[in-house]
């Protein structure tokens, strides 16, 4: 027989997730049929598996050791060395500034992402431990194309983790957008449907949809300063769909500069001449929180902000644009 102990960072689960980490060889059928013959209670009762579990709940297995370790994997996670850039930490969250080139999180086994150095890091500051990554393992709650950069929120506890993934499929926060576009552009409000090919891993924006799989998309965007040429926009990214902010300013004949699936070939190789610009200019700036209510209240009406990167700034500097936020005058 063996005994858990639901923790801190394991507690908001249900029943039955947990026992799928603790056994994660173990078939789904196989733990239900143990909750059902009481060889898996939770405190002391039968339980069904649906059950959220709180800290400090007891679930005992009455099963062999031999069977327990027969359906329980031990997977190491590998650290990396690179460091995140904290755009603000406490004990429940971390938001990142991303660098280009990394992706948010991993497709296949062998990516390094950002999560794998969030957990690295966690790891290294003695937060978290391999053993504790049986049950949970800290995320970032946003995806960013590799080569976008900006702000990443992650949760370091399950419950951090949850709420964050509830006000994102919300849309309850509000996000904003940098980038350097092609052409001089007047504030306003795009509209349109979002079709994508699987096969290319590109989208096409369209006036009506075409099929049932064709998604509504808004987005919002204001200048902030141009030269004639380009325009710094800060976009408000209302529906988060596939590439929607590269696809849509493109299909508006102002693609992002940079940009190698959207954007104007000519205009890009020029740039990159200029000043070794090889990704898009976009950029994740700012996240801003609703109203909250509980334990998370202290965020309520914040925002955390990402300075823009390097790149970016090379380009601004060198073709005269001037932001007095976010742009060095010199």
């Amino acid at each position: 027989m063996q005994i858990i102990i639901v923790k801190e960072n394991e507690k908001g689960q249900r029943l039955d997730k947990l026992l799928s980490k603790y056994m994660n060889k173990a078939p789904k059928s196989f733990l239900y049929k143990m909750l059902r013959k009481k060889n898996i209670t939770l405190n002391g009762a039968r339980a069904e598996g649906s059950e959220l579990l709180m800290c400090g709940d007891e679930i005992r297995l009455y099963l062999a050791d031999e069977t327990i370790e027969k359906f329980r994997e031990s997977v190491q996670v590998a650290l990396v060395e690179m460091e995140p850039d904290i755009i603000f930490e406490d004990d429940n969250f971390l938001f990142i500034n991303k660098p280009e080139g990394i992706l948010s999180q991993k497709a296949k086994d062998a990516d390094i992402s950002m999560v794998e150095i969030l957990i690295s890091y966690l790891v290294k500051k003695g937060e978290l431990t391999q053993k504790q990554l049986e049950s949970f393992r800290p995320s970032v709650c946003n995806r960013l194309d590799r080569n976008t950069t900006g702000l990443l929120a992650a949760g370091k506890t399950l419950s951090a983790l949850q709420m964050l993934s509830q006000l994102f499929k919300e849309r309850a926060l509000e996000k904003y957008y940098l980038c350097l576009v092609k052409g001089e552009m007047q504030a306003a409000t795009l509209e349109g449907y979002l079709s994508k090919d699987k096969r290319t891993n590109m989208v096409t924006v369209r006036t009506k949809p075409v099929s049932p799989e064709d998604l509504p998309i808004c987005t919002s965007y204001q200048p902030l300063t141009s030269n004639g040429t380009l325009t710094l926009l800060k976009v408000k990214l209302i529906t988060g769909r596939t590439h929607q902010i590269r696809a849509h300013l493109s299909s508006a004949g102002h693609p992002i500069i940079g940009d190698p699936k959207y954007g104007d070939r000519r205009i890009n190789h020029y740039y990159h001449n200029m000043y070794q610009i090889s990704s898009q200019l976009l950029h994740s700036y700012e996240l801003c929180f609703p109203e909250l209510d509980g334990t998370f209240s202290y965020l309520s009406g914040k925002g955390f902000v990402a300075p823009l990167p390097e790149s970016f700034l090379r380009l601004m500097r060198g073709e005269g644009l001037i932001w007095r936020h976010g742009i060095p005058e010199a």
